[in-house]
């Protein structure tokens, strides 16, 4: 996620340079940039360059300056309000497609505030079908049906998944299992649904939830064992809180095309691998790649991992992790638009 954070205050700046650090070091967060005053002339661009603005303001500041831009739940950035005494954290807009919900509430736990979540399925502690996909890394093809549907959940009625008897959906069910919102949901299996799908209905009603591709990048050193590479991978899925089975493809750059390292964690997870050739990672650009002149200096490419992750992704994908390293294996995780 890249983050804006606005304030219009000095004690508004004071919090926002310390929030800053405090997000510098989480892995999910790809990147923190700080804005101050000028709202009517920064909001237009932020609202477009940046996934969450945390605006440390007055309310009343945030909502006209944010109303002229609001399009679209499915569009709209994660926008959250804090006072310039950090007392409270409300998700304004976008919390659940968006985010918004899930970073007050991380946000409110870094500065030991309170958040403020408004939106009906969760305080009433039921799952919105739009939670679900967002967690899951899954796009809806048909958006008009959320609000169906999260009544629909709201009102306590059995909806149905239907996904492929070939495909392993284990990520959708330890997920079902382990979360503390309550959903009332019936699986069932045709091959006719894609493997890539699932397939929500009720009634008349129906969506489809498709996997968008997340792929994980992976740097190590040589001769690097399996298990090493495993333990990194892990801990940085255990961030996104995404199970291994929810991974479409490992890759790395063709310089490690025969690391048996990376070659058994693909057989042992069942996950295919994919080597990125080097003349397409010099010519990558991204502004949210780092740069290691280590790297450089061995193999002339500026990164490994990150890159690797972001060109098998596809046009138009993101970091939803960012390098992050592990005792000689570096991890990033990118995911299609």
């Amino acid at each position: 996620m890249k983050i804006a954070i606005i304030s219009v205050s000095n004690k508004g700046q004071e919090l926002a340079y310390d929030l800053k650090d405090l997000l510098d070091l989480d892995s999910t967060i790809i990147r923190c940039d700080l804005y101050h005053k000028n709202v009517k002339k920064y909001f237009p661009i932020l609202f477009y360059e940046y996934d969450a603005i945390i605006a440390i303001m007055a309310s009343g500041i945030l909502v006209r300056s944010i109303a002229p831009l609001v399009e679209s739940k499915v569009t709209d950035p994660a926008v959250i309000n804090i006072d310039d005494n950090g007392q409270f954290v409300i998700s304004t807009l976008s919390g659940h497609l968006g985010g918004a919900n899930e970073l007050a509430n991380k946000v409110a736990g870094l500065i030991d505030a309170t958040p403020v979540i408004t939106t009906s399925t969760d305080v009433n502690k039921k799952l919105g079908i739009d939670v679900l996909a967002n967690d899951l890394y899954l796009s809806i093809d048909n958006t008009k049906e959320i609000l169906f549907f999260n009544k629909a959940i709201l009102d306590g009625r059995e909806i149905s998944f239907t996904v492929n008897p070939n495909k392993n959906f284990e990520y959708l069910f330890e997920y079902l299992n382990n979360v503390t919102l309550e959903i009332n949901v019936s699986i069932y299996y045709s091959s006719k649904v894609n493997e890539d799908e699932i397939h929500v209905s009720l009634d008349e009603h129906e969506m489809t939830l498709k996997e968008r591709k997340i792929v994980a990048g992976i740097g190590c050193r040589r001769g690097k064992e399996c298990k090493f590479i495993y333990g990194g991978l892990k801990k940085s899925l255990d961030d996104l809180k995404i199970m291994p089975s929810r991974v479409n493809m490992l890759t790395s750059a063709e310089i490690k095309k025969d690391e048996r390292g990376i070659l058994e964690l693909s057989e042992k997870l069942n996950i295919p691998v994919s080597f990125v050739e080097i003349d397409k990672l010099k010519l990558f650009e991204s502004s949210d790649v780092a740069k290691s002149e280590f790297v450089y200096s061995k193999f002339g490419i500026y990164g490994v991992c990150e890159p690797s992750a972001l060109i098998m992704a596809g046009f138009d994908s993101k970091l939803i992790y960012k390098k992050t390293s592990y005792d000689g294996v570096t991890i990033a995780i990118a995911v299609s638009k």
